[in-house]
């Protein structure tokens, strides 16, 4: 069954192609299979421009300055990626929505993916909790699926980085 395949995984896929992003079609079409996409075909180098100018419209969203922006932004990105919703049980993996019409390339999949998962997560989440990582020389972006809403930070690491540096800027004054 499947709750919400639009959900958390989307975003964390589109957070994870737009801090890394695919050299090529191969790389693209494996890096969406381990994030358990289902790929109705080969990808093609269109799939990478196409994804990557998508991506770029994504990150937009992402460092929007308030909710009303954010909101904008992503609207329009729904506008041109999502289709009326149905229900499919393609590759026998039960029954579940999709919100893009059938047999699309890989990019156009992504697109409606990433945008209507990225709504998904802000409405039920909230609009703050899509961002990038506190520390200053980090632009890494994450998803906020934690349970309180206050992620700071994109990984332990960084947080221990910062919280070390805010240690040795107290013992030094």
């Amino acid at each position: 069954m499947h709750l919400n395949p639009y959900g958390e995984d989307a975003v964390n896929l589109a957070a994870d192609l737009a801090n890394r992003r695919p050299a090529d079609a191969e790389e693209l079409a494996d890096r969406c299979r381990a994030a358990g996409l289902v790929l109705e075909g080969p990808a093609a180098p269109e799939d990478v421009a196409r994804t990557t100018e998508a991506l770029d419209a994504w990150e937009k969203i992402v460092d929007a300055t308030d909710d009303h922006e954010r909101a904008d932004l992503l609207n329009a990105m729904l506008a041109t990626a999502s289709a009326y919703p149905r229900m499919t049980n393609h590759a026998a993996s039960g029954w579940h929505l999709h919100y893009r019409d059938e047999r699309q390339p890989l990019a156009t999949v992504l697109i409606s993916v990433i945008s209507v998962g990225t709504a998904l997560h802000l409405a039920g989440r909230g609009m703050h909790r899509l961002r990038r990582c506190t520390v200053t020389e980090c632009t890494t972006i994450f998803a906020d699926t934690s349970r309180t809403g206050r992620q700071r930070y994109c990984s332990q690491r960084c947080a221990n980085r910062d919280a070390v540096r805010r240690h040795r800027a107290r013992t030094t004054v």
